[in-house]
């Protein structure tokens, strides 16, 4: 029984560190290259808004805040998903990092939430979320299994778990 449980540990902390690889790549992306914050982001935020795809009680604040100041939250996405990455990499503070990456998808998806059309059946609204479901249900349970103290430096953090 043992050793199934430290299997799992092991199989969901390089489950992390992938994630973590791919947000990385994401990240530096958006960081090195200048099309993301230059023009991307807000082409992006412009179209979703166009379409009408946010939330409704979302539309104020992507107009008047985030289209606003589009280099400045373009910048700050790219730096959380690569803040993101280096936790979920190295395990440490996985699950701070895990609410962040929560709290990100959920602002993707709530961004995009009328992708399927409206009124539209469940099933396109789920599959026009699929790039944001699955990491979101990773991220909780990176959160809920403490996904960092297994090949991660959270393992060797003062724990509350004890």
């Amino acid at each position: 029984m043992a050793q199934d449980t430290l299997l799992g540990r092991i199989m969901l902390a390089l489950v992390r560190i992938a994630v973590g690889w791919i947000f990385f790549f994401f990240g530096q992306y958006k960081i090195v290259g200048t099309k993301f914050v230059h023009e991307g982001f807000a082409q992006s935020v412009r179209v979703w808004v166009n379409e009408g795809q946010p939330a409704h009680w979302l539309l104020p604040m992507l107009n008047h805040y985030v289209l606003a100041h589009p280099q400045v939250w373009a910048r700050v996405i790219a730096w959380s998903e690569m803040l993101i990455a280096v936790s979920l990499i190295v395990g440490l503070w996985v699950r701070i990092s895990s609410v962040g990456g929560i709290l990100f998808m959920l602002t993707l998806m709530l961004s995009t939430w009328y992708a399927g059309g409206y009124p539209a059946p469940t099933w396109q609204f789920i599959a026009a979320h699929l790039a944001q479901i699955p990491l979101m249900l990773l991220f909780i349970l990176f959160f809920a299994m403490r996904a960092g103290e297994t090949l991660g430096l959270d393992g060797f953090l003062p724990s509350s778990k004890k």
